[in-house]
């Protein structure tokens, strides 16, 4: 819709009879109340005081405040960094320490390939036998059948049909069965030998 003489004519005649922003659109057609609105306000028809019976009186004008300078906001340097207080949270009673959990870098999303699993040099060839072996007589759950009495250590691509939990019973305190176990919390000499 454009604007075209004619029209702003109409709005104007209309708007000067006192008519309301959705009369004037319904009148035109094809633009709304707002667009009328709009229009009025460019050309600077806002000022109207009352309909078509009343005499014209011309509305004040009022200058628009300036709005005041804001005052001056006063910025403390930071002190250097040796002076700066370093924020640590309370150690937990009874002096344990508190080991972080390793954090997953990402997300794989459902459908896509697994990045590649640990090469078999990794892990040590006893463990992997007994891995090989417990998956062979594994239970087979799904995760609605995992309990916390059953060993929780997922078993091929969670995007397939294919994917299972072990459910054999897992050792107190721990997640996985024995085996799983074995493969899940090597100890530390064992990884720093692998890095070497």
């Amino acid at each position: 819709m454009s604007w075209t003489d004619e029209r702003v004519e109409t709005l104007k005649r209309m708007w000067g009879e006192g008519q309301s922003a959705s009369q004037i659109a319904k009148e035109l057609g094809g633009v709304t109340r707002n667009a009328v609105i709009g229009k009025v306000h460019r050309l600077g028809l806002s000022n109207r005081v009352g309909g078509k019976d009343e005499e014209e009186v011309e509305a004040p004008v009022v200058a628009a405040a300036k709005p005041a300078d804001p005052a001056p906001r006063v910025v403390e340097p930071m002190p250097p960094r040796a002076e700066r207080p370093i924020e640590r949270p309370a150690p937990p009673p009874g002096g344990a320490t508190v080991t972080a959990l390793p954090v997953r870098k990402a997300i794989i999303p459902a459908g896509q390939p697994l990045p590649p699993q640990p090469a078999a040099n990794e892990i040590s060839p006893e463990a992997l036998a007994s891995v090989r072996e417990v998956e062979k007589r594994a239970k087979r759950l799904t995760l609605m059948e995992l309990t916390e009495r059953t060993c929780k250590w997922p078993i091929g691509d969670p995007a397939t049909d294919d994917f299972w939990f072990c459910g054999l019973p897992s050792l107190p305190g721990k997640p996985y069965c024995e085996a799983h176990v074995g493969v899940a919390f090597q100890p530390m000499s064992a990884r720093r030998d692998r890095r070497r």
